[in-house]
């Protein structure tokens, strides 16, 4: 590992290594197998089905783990997997979870899916990607996954084969006679084959591949990707990309020596990408709890004996499961821990302060993107941690702040705010999605990915995320922040996460509102947060018109605020008053998205209605409407 203090050290890497020279391999295949012959006894992975300092766990040693990522290679080529072919994966965590995404990656093409999505939208990813196999849950209690993605296979006649996990293994006791009888029942209604994983992987050699791995550099993973914005879409990642991001962790951060406890989902980049793949090029150990990571019951509660059961030394986690986690004492020695890595959303600055006074674990806070395979930039290890930035820009990625005027595209000065584009080897410029359109117009210069984030360059080379360019809320032709209604409002004592966004209004377009979710036990009211924000919002435009607060935000499974899903309660709420005002019997039933049109809003009529007089309403806002 090398010393990661200031941008020089980063130059100094890039000048010694050109990026042809310093990849340590051209496939996964490669790059596994590199690892379990230097490190083939230490253990490599480990899960827990239950999230207690004591209850079971199972451990798979490097040398244990390649040769179950060769099986389920092996499985997927029998099937009639091509490296053009996509095996789809439906899972909560767990250890076949991961080795599905690595052998998927030798056979094939990966294409994780978010199990908590509906089952119209797998299907769709389904067809999108032409997957071939889907692997997916066995019934099992307390979790619906079998079920929509029988219900999602219908939907999709590409695939033709279903591998079934079942968590019953990873049971002892009564559970695991319970079980069985308690499974639930799954209503198939689609025509492909159902194949059990542990009887079709023990039929498959775990010393050989059974078929030549990939010639070099290739498509290896589909990762679709909606984020905070909505409708997913799905992002091609490389060989290349992928190892590049491991690449990095080995590089900067993690040696065979480390332990990291990794509560986040196996279908999410930074889970897959920044952690598992880092693991694979360091030889590093990585602890997965619970089939739903930092979800998972009981795992806030038990988080910090966790830490110190498996002697962790790097901690993975997002600003939401920070908040949680400085809801309950340190009740354990995490003494081992060198580090806390947050990333996938902009961690509030009393929070930071908060968790390292608590915890005394400094926290290095990085930024990342699907698009770019994931790794952009994170604050030095060894050095100055700029609490609001995510630091400096990895070896090989050149990071331009750009905006555009009536004369083209213009690079931005230092300090001074823009759209931050990336070019990296993570970056696969004009292939980034699988849909071509949605490629058109999203690079500068032909390389720079276009990342939709806004954001500056300080004079140390730092970077600072100010926004989401798609994100902001326009009043009357004013550009809002909402990045500064939010930090402010996380500065108040009670409030845990804050979301804002722009509501509809008749008259200025829209206006700044907030959605609050408070720390537990905290006393508040939406009037107390709005005199808040009167002192501590410096921009009067931004000052939010109205605030509510909210038993829980919707989020993201990696812990950011789902604002699609507050954008649909503002329009509600906004629409339903001023139908009302007006005296009309009519009401909004739904909120929809529609590719083209974005957010929708579908209306009931209670009453006897004149469409002219809804039309004569609903024509003062700018978003559009249908009847239901």
């Amino acid at each position: 590992m090398a010393s990661f203090a200031n941008k020089q050290d980063i130059l100094d890497i890039e000048a010694a290594e050109p990026w042809e020279s310093a990849q340590p391999a051209q496939t996964l295949y490669q790059l596994l197998s590199q690892t379990a012959a230097k490190h083939g006894d230490r253990a490599a992975i480990s899960y827990q089905l239950l999230s207690g300092s004591t209850d079971p766990a199972e451990t798979l040693t490097w040398s244990q783990f390649h040769g179950q990522v060769t099986q389920a290679a092996n499985l997927f080529r029998s099937l009639g997997v091509s490296e053009t072919d996509s095996v789809a994966y439906v899972l909560p965590n767990c250890t076949e979870t991961a080795t599905a995404l690595l052998g998927a990656t030798v056979a094939g093409i990966a294409n994780p899916i978010n199990p908590l999505l509906e089952a119209q939208q797998i299907g769709a990813i389904l067809r999108e990607t032409e997957a071939k196999i889907v692997v997916t849950l066995r019934a099992f209690p307390k979790t619906d996954v079998a079920q929509k993605v029988a219900e999602a296979v219908a939907l999709a006649p590409n695939v033709n084969t279903v591998i079934e996990v079942d968590l019953h293994r990873y049971l002892t006791g009564v559970k695991k006679l319970i079980v069985p009888l308690i499974r639930p029942k799954v209503e198939v209604k689609h025509k492909a084959r159902v194949l059990n994983w542990t009887a079709e992987m023990a039929k498959q050699p775990k010393d050989r591949l059974t078929f030549a791995d990939s010639a070099g550099d290739r498509v290896a993973a589909y990762f679709h990707t909606g984020g905070t914005t909505g409708m997913p879409k799905v992002v091609q990642h490389k060989y290349s990309g992928m190892i590049y991001n491991g690449w990095i962790g080995h590089r900067l951060l993690f040696s065979e020596q480390d332990v990291v406890i990794c509560p986040l989902p196996l279908f999410h980049v930074f889970a897959c990408h920044v952690i598992l793949m880092a693991m694979v090029a360091s030889g590093a150990h990585v602890v997965f709890p619970t089939p739903q990571g930092y979800r998972g019951e009981g795992v806030f509660d038990n988080m910090w004996k966790l830490i110190e059961r498996w002697k962790v030394t790097f901690l993975i986690t997002v600003p939401t499961a920070m908040s949680a986690m400085m809801q309950r004492p340190v009740d354990a020695d995490i003494s081992s821990i060198k580090t806390a890595f947050c990333g996938s959303s902009p961690l509030p600055v009393e929070l930071f302060r908060r968790f390292e006074k608590t915890t005394n674990v400094k926290v290095v806070e990085g930024y990342g993107l699907s698009e770019a395979t994931c790794l952009v930039s994170c604050n030095p290890i060894d050095g100055e941690k700029k609490i609001g930035s995510v630091g400096i820009p990895f070896m090989y990625t050149d990071v331009k702040i750009l905006t555009t005027d009536g004369n083209g595209v213009k690079e931005c000065p230092t300090d001074t705010v823009g759209e931050i584009c990336v070019a990296s080897p993570g970056v696969w410029a004009g292939h980034t999605y699988t849909e071509a359109t949605k490629n058109t117009d999203l690079f500068h210069y032909g390389t720079h990915l276009r990342t939709g984030d806004l954001g500056r360059v300080d004079e140390d080379g730092y970077l600072w995320i100010t926004g989401r360019a798609k994100d902001l809320i326009i009043r009357g032709g004013h550009n809002i922040d909402p990045a500064e209604i939010e930090e402010a409002l996380a500065g108040h004592e009670a409030v845990g996460m804050a979301g804002a966004i722009g509501q509809p209004d008749a008259f200025a377009g829209e206006l700044p509102c907030a959605y609050v979710e408070l720390v537990a036990g905290a006393k508040c009211t939406p009037d107390d947060l709005i005199a808040w924000c009167k002192e501590h919002v410096h921009e009067r435009a931004a000052l939010p018109k109205y605030i509510e607060i909210l038993d829980e935000l919707p989020k993201t499974a990696v812990g950011k605020v789902f604002k699609p899903d507050l954008r649909k309660k503002a329009i509600t709420r906004v629409y339903d008053a001023a139908l009302a005002d007006a005296g009309i019997a009519a009401r909004v039933q739904s909120v929809f998205e529609d590719k083209k049109r974005g957010l929708v809003a579908k209306l009931e009529k209670t009453g006897e209605v004149e469409q002219r007089d809804v039309i004569a309403v609903m024509g003062n806002y700018t978003r559009p409407w249908e009847w239901a």
